[in-house]
């Protein structure tokens, strides 16, 4: 438990905010990209994957064969997401992806799932953004509703059960459960 009693020394002061080593890419772009995202992949209006996986590739995404891409998805910049063979990615999705994300092959990221590669320096006057990377590895389950948090690396056929918020890596074949998740079965397949 934290000391109550220590003297805190400074305060926040969002005006020395310091962004200046992120660039999430051409202005231009991004906008394009935001108004396209708005009507092809956070709405209802087109539910053909075939489809969201060509506008993906087209800025850039590195997109494998039969992927599954439902309704309401939030993609914050394709450019820096690749998704390999046979993944889907259930409604609701969000990939804030403001680092790199790697999906392997094999892997369902579930309804409601968010995986966040951003997140602020809370010890810095200035609040600032920190980036890392996400990498899913083959045959991953990412559960509903259920959170990964920058740098993680869900090893091969690892799986973060629902509603479960995941800060550290996930061992391969393991199953994860809760917030902070805890490793709380070993996963088999036949």
């Amino acid at each position: 438990m934290f000391n109550k009693t220590k003297a805190v020394s400074s305060q926040s002061d969002f005006s020395k905010f310091n962004n200046k080593d992120f660039y999430p890419g051409n202005i231009i772009l991004r906008t394009i990209w935001y108004l396209v995202s708005l009507i092809f992949f956070k709405s209802n209006w087109l539910p053909f994957s075939f489809f969201k996986v060509f506008i993906l590739r087209i800025f850039g995404a590195k997109i494998g064969k039969s992927v599954v891409i439902k309704p309401n998805v939030n993609i914050k910049y394709p450019w820096k997401l690749s998704l390999g063979d046979y993944v889907w990615i259930g409604e609701n999705v969000w990939i804030d992806n403001l680092d790199d994300v790697d999906i392997g092959n094999n892997v369902c990221i579930s309804q409601g799932a968010f995986l966040l590669c951003g997140n602020h320096n809370y010890k810095k006057e200035g609040f600032d953004l920190i980036t890392k990377p996400i990498k899913v590895e083959d045959g991953v389950w990412i559960g509903a509703k259920s959170t990964v948090l920058p740098g993680v690396t869900a090893q091969s056929h690892s799986i973060l059960s629902a509603g479960s918020v995941t800060s550290k890596n996930l061992e391969p074949y393991s199953i994860y459960k809760g917030n902070p998740a805890e490793k709380v079965g070993i996963r088999t397949i036949s």
